[in-house]
């Protein structure tokens, strides 16, 4: 990406103010398209650094942003959580050796003193501050993490928002361990693919649901043991005769479909969830819930710890995550399109 030198005039005083652009994609209003466009190349304080992205990727978060259905939404916003690059300024002496390294970026920023929750000011990196979708980004240093050597910057950028989302579910809260049975409830989303991927790496026996037959079959060539559609009326009891009961499991929808999950617990499971893409909790029997001793646990991205562990877990076992497919950086539109009806699976890349 080239910089550009750019002016504006003062009306009153008659003056010309010089700025830096750079390019981004913005999103100027609810459900407009998505424009590639000049804007002002970020600067620094001590302590932040530019990051020049060389691939960034969509998540489900950017899609309901530009649909106008977010908390704290502005206008106009740069887009993009997750991003891979190379640090091409810092702000402050101390993070000289950053500059040159190929890096990933930690999305979540300001999660506070307390593993269990996030602080009141945690905020994610696309929305209220500008993301990754441009030729800059300018994050914290201390959200900066090596990018794993075995990866391409399609698939490093793949990772951050979705898979610290997915670690966390499967392990911090789900206590996830060698040998347990899992099931991950709509296996093709970014989330999903990556639960999948973390849970075979840890040993784990996974199973899948999707509502699309050639996604259970890329779930399967994963390493999932079995899979069934869900939009089979019998699918609970599918799985039911498939794995007889699972350890934890692992959903990102809710929706009626929900109560289901608690007759498919082994005692003392963990039922771990995130997002509501198909609607609230339903009524659920209690009496189930107390008997099995289960849990029933929410989770909403992940700790610098969690970061950490997760990039360790990709190092050790050379996971590469799914990419579905990689658009140019200026066709931001047409990629997040590709969203709207969910045919996608693994992670939609922009490439710069």
């Amino acid at each position: 990406m080239t910089k550009t030198l750019s002016s504006i005039r003062d009306k009153h005083s008659c003056r010309f103010f010089y700025f830096i652009s750079m390019k981004a994609i913005v999103l100027e209003a609810a459900d407009k398209p998505l424009i590639w466009k000049d804007i002002e190349k970020p600067t620094l304080q001590p302590g932040e650094v530019l990051v020049e992205i060389k691939a960034a990727a969509l998540n489900r978060r950017d899609w309901w942003i530009t649909k106008g259905q977010y908390a704290g939404i502005k206008y106009p916003s740069v887009l993009g959580s997750d991003g891979s690059g190379i640090v091409a300024e810092v702000g402050s002496q101390a993070d000289q050796n950053w500059l040159g390294k190929e890096v990933i970026i930690n999305p979540g920023i300001n999660w506070g003193d307390h593993s269990d929750y996030q602080q009141k000011d945690f905020k994610i990196l696309g929305l209220p501050e500008n993301g990754t979708f441009a030729a800059y980004v300018k994050v914290g240093a201390e959200y900066l993490y090596p990018k794993p050597e075995h990866l391409t910057w399609e698939q490093a950028a793949a990772i951050p928002l979705a898979g610290v989302t997915a670690y966390r579910a499967l392990f911090t809260k789900g206590k996830a361990a060698k040998g347990d049975k899992v099931l991950i409830v709509g296996v093709g989303a970014g989330t999903g693919s990556f639960a999948l991927q973390w849970a075979v790496a840890a040993g784990c026996r996974v199973f899948v649901t999707s509502g699309n037959g050639e996604k259970i079959e890329k779930a399967r060539e994963l390493g999932a043991a079995a899979g069934v559609n869900y939009k089979a009326q019998d699918w609970a009891e599918q799985l039911k005769q498939l794995a007889g009961g699972f350890d934890v499991i692992i959903d990102s929808a809710l929706g009626e479909g929900f109560a289901k999950l608690l007759d498919l617990c082994n005692p003392g499971a963990r039922i771990v969830f995130f997002g509501g893409t198909a609607g609230g909790i339903p009524a659920l029997n209690a009496r189930i819930i107390f008997w099995k001793q289960l849990q029933l646990l929410g989770t909403t991205m992940g700790t610098q710890e969690d970061f950490k562990a997760m990039l360790e877990l990709v190092n050790e076992h050379k996971i590469v995550p799914v990419v579905d497919e990689v658009f140019a950086l200026a066709d931001a539109e047409k990629a997040i399109r590709k969203m709207d009806d969910s045919t996608q699976f693994g992670k939609i890349i922009l490439r710069s």
